[in-house]
């Protein structure tokens, strides 16, 4: 198997090197960028597995570069904050991120962090005989593809948004606790906020909304207990 291709972005580039030198060490392969426009171009050139982003960037900020990165690619992107204020991260999170840090940081959780997803990543997909496509009405989800089209739109989802919605209308109805879907979906080894299924289950339920009328297929919140999707049962 390939190296991973891993770009580290940040304005320090001490932190930029520290980081490049753990990640080096354990065989991926490297790329560097000091600001939000490089970064954006860099990523576009050459495609990473994985994009280590801090939020504070001159040029373009780090939310604004992830945001933009979700809308053309489906790249994991790990968050770096120097604020420990947990609005931040949920606002990080809500743009697509998969997981964060605070700085300052051990380089040693970074590579345990960055080995995680792409662990998940990297895990063999499911025969497609076995992850069927699903209609509800005009919603139509492709799991070999990662498509999600409302009538004659495509939404654009993150990778997590997609599996989210995937693995609940695959059981229309049936109500998931939040930890079901953490450890569905982030894995048993994601040490990040518990809040993380709320922020990306909200942006879901957006997106989904925004393409069709109130009736279209949504994902309800069950007060108390977690999230179900009633698309084509209602």
């Amino acid at each position: 198997m390939d190296a991973a291709t891993i770009l580290v972005v940040d304005d320090e580039q001490p932190i930029v090197d520290l980081v490049a030198s753990y990640l080096a060490a354990e065989g991926f392969a490297i790329q560097r960028a000091f600001d939000g426009p490089s970064a954006l171009t860099l990523a576009r050139a050459i495609r990473p597995d994985l994009v280590i982003l801090d939020v504070m960037l001159p040029g373009i900020d780090g939310i604004e570069v992830c945001r933009r990165l979700h809308q053309e690619t489906s790249v994991y992107v790990l968050m770096l904050t120097a604020r420990t204020d947990e609005v931040d991260k949920l606002i990080g999170l809500s743009v697509g991120a998969d997981d964060y840090l605070t700085k300052p940081f051990s380089p040693r959780e970074l590579v345990a962090r960055v080995k995680a997803i792409l662990r998940r990543s990297r895990m063999p997909q499911e025969k497609s005989a076995e992850r069927p496509a699903l209609q509800f009405g005009v919603l139509s989800i492709d799991p070999e593809r990662r498509e999600v089209q409302h009538g004659e739109t495509m939404v654009e989802l993150t990778p997590r948004e997609f599996d989210l919605l995937y693995v609940m209308a695959s059981y229309p109805g049936r109500v998931f606790t939040r930890e079901e879907l953490l450890q569905r979906i982030w894995g048993a080894d994601f040490a990040g906020i518990d809040r993380v299924v709320d922020v990306h289950v909200g942006t879901l339920r957006r997106k989904l909304e925004e393409c069709g009328p109130r009736e279209a297929p949504v994902v309800q919140t069950v007060r108390g207990v977690g999230y179900k999707f009633v698309g084509g049962i209602r």
